[in-house]
């Protein structure tokens, strides 16, 4: 298509991903109360009120200002309608891609989302599981006589923040994988790895995870080594059937491949088309004009 006929594409599957977005949020709108609750169960609230001073055990969720509830409300239901309506608008972005494909890539496309989706959601499971615990000890902190009051927002942030690095994380793996199908790292290497990969992958989960305490960064990063060593072994598999297909793989970088030196006989047709082309080269051109010779040669050069 030209140019016009992409750009065109692109608007309209924009608007059908946005609308499909739209549609959901005011669909979500109608449940904001329950969809609060339930973004908000982790959080270990006080019953009493502002007036209790509980120290660490608890705390009250509180709007900052006027325009608060309207904003948190909106940010909620819009964030519910992206991942509810990702369906429609991810295969809206695959249809505008997947024709500039080749069929290889596409399959590589398919085998990588059906994998990193669940990925994905169990690191984001994970992540709402741990929360109540991580809150419960960031909330241990506070001194005895002093109360908790928590922005809604401020809430909300750290959830989603969480959720997002949780599931984020859980897809270093995959990458790893998608390396090795791609030829670029071999499981061998991975495996020479496994030391820096898990004190990296420690490191990267005390840096990442949005809380302080030491059960988030194990939480995270345990199922993280977890799904390291499973990446190896599926690159190792991948190397040996690799292998396998692979006349040369057991030589060396430096190693020269045998080579068929065993001539091939020239069939009659091929000994007659060159016979007839030496000839006519000495001409003087394609229909035998002299006159097209230049200083005895076929052309100016």
């Amino acid at each position: 298509m030209p140019l016009v006929e992409h750009l065109r594409e692109l608007r309209n599957r924009l608007a059908k991903g946005m609308l499909a977005i739209t549609v959901v949020s005011v669909v979500f709108a109608f449940y904001s109360q329950d969809l609060m609750s339930f973004l908000m169960h982790p959080v270990p609230r006080c019953t009493k009120g502002l007036g209790e001073s509980t120290g660490g055990s608890c705390a009250v969720i509180a709007y900052t200002d006027l325009l608060s509830p309207f904003t948190t409300t909106v940010k909620v239901c819009f964030m519910a309608g992206m991942v509810v309506s990702s369906p429609v608008w991810l295969y809206q972005l695959w249809a505008f891609v997947a024709p500039g494909l080749h069929k290889h890539e596409r399959k590589y496309t398919y085998w990588f989302v059906s994998a990193a989706v669940p990925l994905f959601l169990g690191g984001a499971w994970l992540a709402y599981t741990i929360l109540p615990i991580s809150m419960r000890v960031l909330l241990g902190i506070t001194p005895d006589g002093s109360a908790n009051i928590l922005p809604m927002d401020k809430i909300l942030d750290f959830i989603v923040r969480m959720i997002l690095v949780f599931g984020g994380a859980f897809e270093l793996p995959l990458l790893l994988v998608m390396l090795n199908f791609a030829g670029m790292v071999s499981g061998r290497r991975m495996a020479g790895w496994w030391r820096g990969m898990v004190v990296g992958v420690f490191v990267f989960g005390a840096v990442a995870t949005p809380t302080t305490d030491p059960f988030g960064m194990i939480a995270l990063s345990g199922p993280i080594v977890l799904l390291y060593f499973l990446a190896v072994g599926v690159a190792l598999l991948n190397d040996r059937r690799r292998g396998r297909a692979n006349p040369d793989a057991g030589l060396a970088d430096d190693e020269a491949s045998v080579l068929d030196l065993t001539p091939e006989a020239v069939g009659e047709v091929e000994r007659v088309s060159a016979a007839r082309t030496l000839p006519e080269q000495t001409r003087g051109g394609a229909d035998g004009d002299p006159s097209l010779r230049h200083n005895g040669y076929d052309d100016v050069t």
